[in-house]
């Protein structure tokens, strides 16, 4: 993701929020585009908010008032073009799964945590903002989020399928323990509850591939109230959503009990990670789709300022939507001004028709939900792991396990610590290139990529294609002397080609003395040549310029090579 440059340190600009650029430069044609993109997007979020908010175990309202509220401030904030705020069905679901253990039966509790939560979330991303971590999302690897997205989409179903046939299990347990409990019941499934869940969702499949970017699921909405009332499904054992209260809430700071903070600490940090690895996906893919920049750092003051608004305003953690923003973007939206007039829309709903919400069947918000799922269900990108690239997919396969049998909270962590674990096991095992001449030319490649390079006998060439830090210097000296032993005719001759060695520590600086008194006492000459200025600087520091062939900067590979194959064998220093 790119971001602005970063002003001085010095600067108290660099705290200051500025003006998206996409403000800068808003052209009154665009307003047409934005204001239809925003009606067809309400119609949208409506019904997702209160899907998602029945699987936080929270009231149709909350939903409603997480994306009204969040949604009316992203926009100020935020520097991509088509991602909307709304509340997703990843985090509801790990909310409700994680809180209700907390508020036990207690309503009025239970909406208390879920603002706090997103309150916390808030602190969190403004933090975020103000140290500048735009880069840290970045951290988790694109592999891990195929598979936890995928352990996401089958938990959802498994919480989805009994509301679908019109019963009810327990909340509790792992994804297995819901699974075995809905095949137990599964001979009280209500055939009108079904029927209808099941028009449900083949009106959305069918819209989903025949009419893109239209409303659909608002229809389907009100199509399920109407059927509702018209054939009185009510009696018949479908279940209903209930009364919707009418208005908004009071805007209040809620009352943080610090006994609750260290158990909703790791639920606002699990969500924080969700919404800002989220977010930053769907900026970067409308980003390149559409040609623009966006800064990372904005994302998270955006995601701040939208929980913030999300906790005071009665709801709970919020997160750039996926299925929302490509609806957006497929409805034309030319700005953020969309998930505005969307949030404005979404008002005179909370303010004067929220009580027509009352009967819309519990299926078909399930059907809703499901439909979400097969966006989130990654099959494709697991098979594609499959066929090119089968160590990543066991990778994926762990993260599906450890959402599966551990939990979503749980399993957010399991996947950032596998991303972390893969990013530490590649910094510390950094590829490292013998090379060779490239034929005819006075320039050096990996030989075991290009077998026609020309080795230089007598001498051995190498490039870490990493910088040389603590964890990883003993494995390129391993790598160096394994080469040696394993060479069939004498080297008299080591260079060490640091132009792709962008930063070197202290203990790498130690790493290329040591193996040059290594090779030395052996009668082998060493050699550093290509050094960047601040590797050269730190070489000096420790004593190793002169040792290293004198490192500096018009030292080049081609001239090492060039003197010792003029020279012959090069005579080790002090002999």
């Amino acid at each position: 993701m790119s971001s602005t440059t970063d002003a001085p340190a010095g600067d108290p600009s660099r705290w200051r929020p500025r003006v998206p650029d996409w403000l800068r430069g808003y052209s009154g044609a665009w307003l047409r585009s934005d204001v239809v993109a925003g009606a067809t997007l309400a119609a949208y979020l409506l019904p997702a908010a209160i899907g998602d908010a029945s699987l936080a175990h929270l009231p149709a309202q909350a939903g409603i008032y997480a994306c009204l509220f969040a949604g009316l401030l992203f926009w100020l904030f935020c520097s991509s073009r088509h991602t909307v705020v709304t509340t997703t069905s990843a985090i509801s679901l790990l909310f409700g799964s994680t809180v209700g253990e907390l508020a036990g039966d207690n309503a009025v509790r239970f909406a208390t945590l879920a603002e706090d939560a997103a309150l916390l979330v808030a602190l969190i991303g403004f933090v975020a903002w103000l140290v500048r971590a735009g880069g840290v999302v970045n951290f988790i690897s694109e592999t891990v989020m195929t598979g936890f997205k995928t352990g996401i989409a089958l938990v959802l179903a498994s919480t989805q399928l009994p509301k679908l046939c019109g019963f009810t299990v327990g909340h509790g347990g792992s994804f297995w323990t819901r699974m075995g409990q809905f095949f137990a019941h599964a001979n009280e499934t209500n055939g009108a509850a079904l029927a209808l869940g099941l028009g449900a969702l083949a009106l959305l499949l069918a819209g989903k591939r025949f009419l893109r970017g239209w409303p659909v699921a608002i229809v389907v909405v009100v199509g399920g109230i109407l059927a509702a009332r018209a054939l009185d499904l009510g009696s018949h054992g479908v279940k209903l959503l209930g009364n919707v209260p009418q208005g908004l809430p009071p805007l209040v700071l809620p009352s943080l009990d610090l006994a609750d903070l260290n158990e909703l600490l790791p639920l606002a940090f699990a969500s924080f990670l969700l919404a800002s690895v989220e977010t930053a996906a769907i900026g970067r893919m409308f980003a390149r789709k559409h040609g623009y920049r966006i800064d990372a750092d904005r994302e998270f003051l955006a995601l701040g300022a939208a929980n913030l608004a999300a906790g005071l305003g009665g709801g709970y953690p919020v997160s750039g939507g996926m299925s929302q923003s490509l609806v957006n973007e497929s409805a034309d939206a030319r700005t953020p001004l969309s998930g505005l007039f969307a949030s404005l829309l979404m008002l005179a709903v909370a303010l004067w028709c929220s009580s027509l919400l009352a009967d819309l069947p519990q299926p078909v918000l399930a059907a809703i939900v499901l439909m979400a799922v097969t966006g989130l269900f990654k099959l494709e990108a697991l098979k594609r792991l499959w066929r090119a690239h089968r160590a990543e997919f066991w990778i994926a396969i762990v993260a599906v396990l450890g959402v599966l049998g551990s939990g979503i909270l749980r399993g957010v962590m399991i996947g950032a610590v596998i991303s972390l674990v893969l990013l530490l096991r590649r910094a510390a095992r950094p590829h490292v290139a013998f090379l060779g001449r490239i034929p005819g030319l006075p320039r050096f490649s990996d030989l075991e990529r290009h077998p026609d390079n020309e080795p230089v006998p007598g001498a051995l060439l190498f490039r870490t294609e990493a910088s040389l830090y603590y964890f990883n210097v003993d494995y390129i000296r391993e790598a160096v002397h394994a080469r040696l032993r394993a060479e069939r005719t004498p080297v008299r001759l080591v260079v060490c080609d640091l132009s792709t060695s962008p930063y070197v520590d202290m203990a790498g600086a130690e790493m290329l003395g040591d193996l040059h008194d290594e090779l030395q006492r052996a009668g082998i000459r060493f050699e550093a040549v290509e050094a960047h200025s601040k590797v050269r600087d730190m070489l000096r520091s420790e004593g190793l310029g002169e040792r290293l062939g004198h490192v500096n900067r018009r030292a080049t590979l081609a001239q090492a090579v060039d003197e010792f194959t003029g020279r012959g064998a090069t005579p080790a220093p002090g002999t």
